[in-house]
């Protein structure tokens, strides 16, 4: 099966595209101005927006209710989605933003993996290309940070692992995404992810304290404009832009953070960080190439899957 085309003259779904990508690729920068653990971070990125979302319950026309089964799958999902933002952050301040964006998209490679291990699904030969332009950029990153300072390994390997995570809430969701509109998903899951960060904190005994002005304020842009404004606009983009070229489009936030981290937080692109961050981009894009939607979810599943 082909994928629709959708054509459109209609300019302002590819400015909600830039728009929710240039948002996205604003959070690295946000957490590490927020002077806080990881962990804390994430919980501030969900809470925030959650509370915004909330009234949306009593406002407009009522929401189908939703069964206990699928309240199930957004809680494991949640689960998932706090590991995979827990991860992130703390990656953030454990090696360059850059590193820690450009290894964290790689989550179409992981979703290829599982689907073939867990649901026998073969992936195509472009998948397998694609995975190993993927890999072989992430050896060339992890190897930059690696003869330069040892530490920085952590940080990458974390980066890595919140793709992972990522990948699982992913294919959690995806039948959720049938029966459930964008807007009752996006609240249920943010407020559970919201809810399991305040037990992960809690459990590794981190402090939820938010030290000065300067940290609410990247906590503020973190949850308002990464999270909130980043996945409305997405989600408006991909109702009306084919799914495919969409998420090619996604790909770039990770150059984007690499020049804001450079120009805003001094850190200098390296040789390696540039070479492999080709290789990670260009191995994605392929595998996720063929991927083809049918109907809405994965147009709608492909809004979350760059969301760093």
């Amino acid at each position: 099966m082909t994928e629709p085309r959708i054509r459109t003259t209609n300019p302002w779904p590819y400015l909600a595209l830039a728009a929710g990508v240039l948002c996205i690729a604003w959070s690295a920068i946000f957490v590490r101005w927020t002077d806080i653990p990881g962990p804390a971070s994430a919980f501030y990125r969900m809470l925030i927006p959650a509370v915004l979302l909330i009234p949306t319950w009593f406002i407009g026309a009522k929401s189908p209710r939703v069964n206990p089964k699928t309240l199930m799958v957004i809680a494991v999902g949640g689960i998932f989605f706090a590991l995979d933002l827990a991860f992130f952050n703390t990656s953030i301040l454990q090696t360059s933003a850059a590193n820690a964006t450009l290894l964290g998209n790689n989550t179409p490679v992981f979703v290829g993996l599982i689907s073939w291990l867990i649901f026998r699904q073969r992936p195509s030969r472009d998948f397998w290309l694609g995975l190993f332009l993927a890999v072989t950029g992430c050896v060339v990153i992890v190897s930059g940070d690696l003869v330069q300072h040892f530490k920085l390994g952590r940080g990458d390997a974390m980066a890595l692992a919140a793709s992972a995570c990522f990948a699982v809430y992913m294919l959690a969701t995806e039948r959720v995404r049938m029966t459930t509109s964008t807007l009752v998903f996006l609240r249920l899951a943010m407020i559970s992810s919201a809810i399991f960060l305040f037990i992960i904190n809690i459990a590794l005994g981190i402090s939820l304290k938010v030290p000065h002005g300067r940290s609410w304020a990247a906590l503020v842009g973190l949850g308002l404009v990464s999270q909130l404004g980043g996945y409305l606009a997405l989600t408006y983009a991909l109702g009306h832009l084919p799914a495919t070229a969409a998420s090619i489009s996604l790909l770039s936030q990770g150059p984007i953070t690499a020049v804001l981290a450079a120009i805003i937080l001094a850190e200098p692109l390296s040789t390696s960080q540039i070479i492999g961050g080709a290789l990670v981009l260009a191995g994605v894009g392929l595998a996720n190439r063929r991927i083809r939607p049918t109907g809405e979810v994965p147009a709608n599943l492909l809004e979350t899957s760059q969301h760093k």
